[in-house]
């Protein structure tokens, strides 16, 4: 019995189409200015202390789109722990994500009409 070699080229290199997830949840230059030009500085939540941290309101697992400034919140630290850690400020981090993404769906629908 006799085999024969007959080999196959190989495709050419796989180019990703869509962004990865952790490539949606990277924030850009563009954004973070924009962030922290509306934030001040001061945290979003207590506003009492100064920001350090972005936090995401719609998760890096969950987002469908590239990262915008209305994605995040500008925090202290106390405030990001309570919002990825407490109970309660998970469902209020989820809460203000639905309430800015209601917010700019209709101010979205707004330009369209006029």
């Amino acid at each position: 019995m006799e085999f024969r070699l007959n080999a196959a080229p190989k495709p050419g290199k796989y180019k990703r189409v869509n962004p990865t997830q952790r490539q949606k949840g990277d924030i850009n230059a563009k954004a973070d200015v924009a962030l922290k030009q509306r934030s001040m500085g001061l945290c979003e939540l207590c506003g009492q202390t100064w920001a350090v941290q972005r936090a995401h309101l719609t998760g890096r697992k969950h987002i469908k789109h590239k990262t915008t400034e209305a994605d995040l919140a500008h925090v202290c630290l106390e405030c990001h722990d309570w919002l990825d850690k407490d109970p309660r400020g998970i469902q209020a981090r989820r809460l203000i994500a639905i309430i800015v993404n209601h917010a700019l769906l209709e101010l979205e629908s707004e330009r369209k009409d006029t």
